[in-house]
């Protein structure tokens, strides 16, 4: 066998395997290549772009029904939300922020967190609860219990100390009722039927020499006579009754009698109708004059310095640290219950606001052709080249098979 018959056998299968192999490899290149589509003479050159490129827009629309028809079912994102939404990663999500916030409020110098408290706190104290304490004072049993325990373990133990009681005697006898004052209700007190009461009582109920006395002489004459005084001559009764006080030692007689009273030393039946009367009091007084009375309580309070205080406490404190598990864990809970049954509702709600289909769609076809060809490589680049190799083999098969039937021809 000569050379010249040798290449001609040889040359089917060389030729054939080298045909198919880059046959299938321009093929996968043309897929993707060119990126943009190559004009000539203002129209565009067959197959430029390449397949994909040319027909992203299909095959973002074909990708986005397969994902949404097949993989993102709402039964499946339902599922997904039921696993994401499973208590404990809820309570660490809340348990998260709670423990952000609390940074945050420590970050922020505790300035706009003071502030917004402020606002709050001079809006509830302002308006909401002059108003709420008035509509709970309209019940009858309004701080029923609160009211008793304060008359009971303050109003009723209070007890005048001597200094007190001597500053009570001296309020009591130089401006309830000075001289001037006492001397006029005695004028008002001594009438003549008065008098004429005293005077029979006094002849009724007196024994020995002093019944001898009120009958022989009578107390109406005498009873006159001073009431005479009183009115004829005001200043020298004033000084009189002046050292009638002092005589009869009624400043220190008031002065040992406020310092010695208590109202346990009440009758049982006295104390409750206090304790109700004080109740009463309370409550009606809260009725009518309570709600404009907390305003204007609230209106001088500094309540940018109180918020800074609570705030201050608020963020060092080991309680609140502390309760943060447990406040994360309780609200968790209350939205686990409340998603039990309203899941598939906030599920069904919640996809057309994703529009998931759209962002698939929008994402495909922002992708650049490079980057496609890049992932589509990264993902079936052995089988790829599988296919490449493939057609060079199947080059190489159909070559020998005509190698063969030249042989034998």
């Amino acid at each position: 066998m000569n050379w010249s018959t040798l290449w001609v056998i040889a040359l089917p299968p060389v030729a054939g395997g080298v045909i198919g192999y880059f046959t299938n490899d321009l093929a996968i290149k043309m897929l993707f290549r060119p990126y943009r589509a190559i004009k000539l003479g203002g129209r565009a050159l067959p197959f430029t772009p390449g397949l994909i490129p040319r027909n992203q827009d299909r095959l973002a629309q074909k990708v986005s029904d397969a994902i949404m028809t097949s993989l993102l079912t709402p039964e499946e994102l339902q599922a997904i939300a039921q696993r994401l939404l499973q208590t404990e990663r809820i309570q660490s999500i809340i348990l998260w922020l709670l423990r952000l916030a609390l940074d945050q409020v420590k970050a922020d110098k505790k300035e706009k967190t003071a502030a917004i408290l402020s606002l709050i706190l001079h809006d509830f104290a302002s308006q909401s609860l002059p108003r709420l304490v008035a509509q709970l004072a309209e019940q009858d049993d309004f701080l029923e219990a609160q009211l008793n325990q304060i008359f009971d373990q303050i109003v009723l133990d209070l007890q005048l100390n001597e200094a007190q009681a001597r500053q009570l005697a001296d309020w009591v006898l130089d401006d309830v009722f000075p001289v001037k004052t006492l001397r006029l209700i005695l004028t008002d007190f001594l009438t003549d039927r008065n008098i004429a009461t005293l005077d029979a009582s006094f002849r009724e109920r007196t024994r020995g020499t002093y019944w001898l006395v009120a009958n022989a002489v009578g107390a109406e004459s005498a009873l006159v006579r001073f009431r005479t005084f009183l009115i004829e001559e005001p200043r020298a009764a004033t000084l009189v009754l002046k050292d009638l006080i002092v005589s009869l030692g009624m400043r220190q007689g008031l002065t040992e009698w406020f310092s010695g009273f208590s109202l346990q030393t009440l009758p049982n039946k006295t104390v409750k109708e206090l304790r109700r009367a004080f109740r009463e009091s309370v409550r009606s007084y809260t009725q009518t004059r309570g709600e404009p009375v907390l305003q204007r309580l609230t209106q001088s309070f500094d309540w940018d310095e109180t918020a800074k205080v609570l705030v201050q406490r608020l963020s060092v404190s080991e309680a609140v640290a502390d309760s943060l598990d447990t406040i994360s864990q309780e609200l968790a809970l209350i939205l686990e219950r409340y998603l039990e049954g309203d899941l598939e509702q906030l599920v069904a709600k919640a996809l057309p606001i994703l529009n998931l289909d759209q962002v698939i769609i929008d994402r495909v076809n922002q992708t650049p052709p490079e980057d496609l060809e890049t992932a589509i490589q990264g993902i079936v680049k052995t089988e790829l080249q599988a296919i490449v190799t493939l057609g060079g083999v199947l080059g190489v098969l159909i070559g020998l098979l005509q190698s063969v039937l030249l042989v034998f021809r």
